[in-house]
């Protein structure tokens, strides 16, 4: 099956609205020009005006977090409407970071997805180990675990816009990359996972995506193995130069 190549930025805690917008204007022609969807998450104060600059553009904006109740008395939280409402078609969920930082867990993931596929919102998924985990043999059962936690009880019906992105903690911002062959190695495995939840039709359907210090330089690579849908970019995306050659290096995997 064709799954559609993502190319996704995550702008963590990064850039003034007005960086925000800019870069998302920068980005629009090669968008527009690519075969691979565009997604950006600006942090949650720039969302809406980022979102505003993309209405009628093949850039797609979403939020990096959100909480499970749709309102209520949760001071510094935003919820699924909100983000919405802002303009958001996508949610960033279970991001290492989230974990390593903000005490994330599976249970949590779970509930922030579910959340998010109410208010109609397409979830991005992240799973991953650390070095300690994959250096211990572990690795497999990590990323079964995240999934399944993730998935909870949900059907495959509910689940046809879920997106999961693959980063090695040990990957992330470190500019240490995983090798191409690793990388699809780990791919392959969580698409097994996710057959053996969902079934090989959802499984052989869902985009898989891989974030861990892409470049240009090296996401033709990693876009080129049979299991890897797309990536996740983290401080290459905070420039125009280097999200928009990962955005061409897609065109080249592709060919």
């Amino acid at each position: 099956m064709a799954r559609r190549t993502i190319i996704s930025g995550n702008w963590k805690l990064n850039l003034s609205v007005a960086e925000g917008v800019d870069l998302a204007n920068a980005l629009k022609d090669s968008a527009a020009a690519s075969e691979a969807e565009v997604v950006v998450f600006p942090t949650a104060l720039s969302v809406a005006c980022v979102a505003d600059a993309c209405t009628d553009s093949a850039v797609a904006v979403g939020v990096q977090n959100i909480y499970w109740e749709d309102a209520g008395a949760f001071t510094g939280e935003a919820s699924a409407p909100l983000a919405k409402a802002a303009g958001c078609s996508w949610v960033l969920i279970g991001h290492s970071e989230r974990r390593q930082y903000f005490g994330e867990t599976d249970e949590t993931v779970n509930k922030r997805l579910q959340a998010t596929l109410n208010a109609g919102l397409k979830p991005m998924v992240c799973i991953g180990e650390t070095l300690a985990e994959r250096e211990a043999g572990n690795l497999e059962e990590v990323l079964s675990t995240q999934i399944k936690g993730a998935i909870g009880d949900l059907s495959a019906d509910q689940l046809k816009e879920l997106v999961i992105a693959y980063e090695p903690v040990w990957a992330i911002g470190t500019g240490v990359v995983a090798t191409d062959e690793q990388a699809q190695d780990a791919h392959a495995f969580v698409r097994s996972v996710v057959a053996e939840v969902l079934g090989a039709e959802a499984a052989d359907a869902m985009r898989i995506l891989y974030g861990g210090s892409v470049k240009p330089d090296n996401a033709a690579g990693l876009l080129g193995k049979p299991d890897i849908d797309g990536a996740l970019v983290g401080g290459a995306s905070l420039k125009q130069d280097s999200f928009n050659g990962i955005i061409d290096a897609a065109a080249a995997a592709s060919v």
